[in-house]
């Protein structure tokens, strides 16, 4: 695996004093751009790509006076810095030529985070792991928000992480989600607190095995200031904590399902409380809200709100506007999200699950489960999941190109559990997927839709995936559906 830590390369200076050679015009590229030709520096962008929304997106940085190469795969033009935007793989010979010429390569955040104010900049709160990420942002931006805190989503959610720290109109706190390709060619950024809320197998392609996803990951606890969080029940996220390379005088804050211990959140009947940062933490616990300010109250929805609770506790934040900004959270679409109730049975879109963990997780959450699976399954096997949820399995409905894998599984560790499998890969699939389901369902029961695979193979993403699974529970042969 390519070296993507280290010293900053003792480039000391203002980005816009350098020569910045910018990869991608996507979502982070774009910006990167924008903001440095702002500030007046010299900026070449490369793209393997030429659509016409890049090509857009090019004649406007050359109106701004950069130079833009599109498509053919352009090679790496000289340059003082190499930016990388997300989309870029760790083997891009772009990478690679810009380390063998010794030219510093930076990551979006580490651009982000030096082109920050010089004073009075809005500290980093960062999120991630495995699943859960963004259910946390969101979720801490509501919180920091019901602080009275000018507060954003930012990174891989809501606004650009660049355009974040370069707005006129600063803002107090960021709440910054961090997907594992944010985190290679970072060598400065110093978050305030930092979480990570779980680690299973994902992103393997990426970063080339799982024991280096685990190191990436790793790194977002590096050079926390106040707080690194982590899982109590996830020993690896603690580990993490262990080994990481922090500011002196940052606190290792665990969360937990279980009653706290001094410097931890966790749950004392239907509480959720703070012996991490109450003044009593040594023999009392500060209240923050009850399981039922927590939408919906699934464990893994509890884990993250005590992620996000102890992120703003960390800033802060008192524990009346915890408990507010818990209750004004919205849940992202396709997260857990209830579709309705059809003659008595709950129908519920977690299309987001996209990897086995995430679907794990989301079958926890239910007692009696049609559980709705498949799609291209990225090399994971189901075994784990299956031995660990078979018994609340009522059926299992199977599509998208890789069901066989999970069927297989099923056959391994749960061979009792009906399997219903719906070959159709066209647009009117998941109405047979949710007719199967539903004929299947009894009441009280509930149809999950936790795919536990990407959705490419059949959709255009996880969104419209759980999109047509919404229609096909509305079109449930004319029932009323309650929402």
């Amino acid at each position: 695996m390519i070296a993507t830590h280290g010293p900053g390369y003792g480039l000391d200076v203002p980005p816009e004093s350098l020569h910045m050679i910018v990869t991608g015009l996507g979502i982070a590229g774009f910006p990167a751009a924008s903001a440095l030709l702002a500030r007046g520096g010299r900026v070449t962008v490369i793209d393997s790509n030429d659509t016409p929304e890049l090509a857009a997106r090019a004649r406007v940085l050359e109106i701004l006076g950069a130079d833009v190469h599109l498509g053919a795969s352009p090679e790496l033009p000289p340059g003082d810095v190499l930016v990388v935007s997300t989309g870029i793989r760790l083997e891009s010979p772009w990478i690679a030529a810009a380390l063998q010429r010794g030219t510093p390569v930076w990551g979006e955040f580490e651009l982000a985070w030096r082109l920050r104010p010089a004073t009075g900049a809005a500290p980093w709160l960062y999120i991630t792991g495995t699943n859960g990420k963004t259910t946390t942002t969101i979720m801490l931006e509501a919180i920091l928000r019901a602080a009275g805190l000018r507060a954003a989503a930012v990174g891989n959610i809501g606004v650009s992480l660049i355009d974040a720290v370069v707005n006129p109109d600063p803002y107090d706190v960021l709440a910054v989600e961090v997907g594992a390709p944010h985190l290679p060619f970072v060598y400065s950024v110093s978050p305030l607190a930092s979480v990570c809320l779980n680690v299973a197998p994902d992103h393997v392609d990426f970063f080339g095995s799982y024991e280096d996803y685990i190191a990436g990951k790793a790194g977002a606890y590096a050079r926390t200031e106040r707080a690194c969080i982590y899982n109590v029940a996830d020993p690896v996220t603690e580990q993490m904590v262990r080994d990481a390379d922090v500011i002196e005088g940052c606190r290792a804050i665990g969360f937990t399902l279980g009653i706290p211990g001094p410097g931890q959140l966790g749950v004392v009947d239907d509480l959720l409380v703070d012996r991490a940062f109450a003044a009593e933490r040594a023999t009392s616990a500060q209240e923050l809200a009850s399981l039922a300010d927590v939408s919906p109250p699934a464990p893994h929805q509890v884990e993250n709100a005590l992620a996000a609770a102890a992120l703003a506790r960390a800033y802060g934040v008192s524990s009346g506007a915890i408990r507010q900004g818990l209750r004004a959270f919205v849940p992202a679409a396709h997260r857990i999200a209830d579709v309705g109730t059809v003659a008595g049975v709950r129908y519920v879109d977690d299309s987001k699950a996209t990897n086995w963990h995430a679907a794990l997780t989301s079958l926890r959450a239910y007692e009696s489960v049609v559980w709705i699976a498949g799609g291209q399954a990225k090399g994971q096997d189901f075994d784990h999941l299956v031995k660990t949820t078979g018994n609340r399995m009522r059926a299992v409905v199977l599509l998208g190109l890789d069901r066989g894998v999970i069927a297989q599984s099923l056959a391994r560790h749960a061979p009792d559990v009906p399997i219903v499998e719906v070959t159709a890969t066209d647009t009117g699939a998941m109405e047979q997927v949710v007719r199967a389901a539903a004929q299947v369902a009894e009441p009280g029961d509930t149809v999950l839709l936790a795919p536990g695979c990407a959705s490419r193979d059949m959709y255009v993403d996880y969104a419209e995936r759980g999109d047509a699974f919404a229609a096909a529970v509305a079109a449930l042969g004319g029932a009323r559906v309650d929402r």
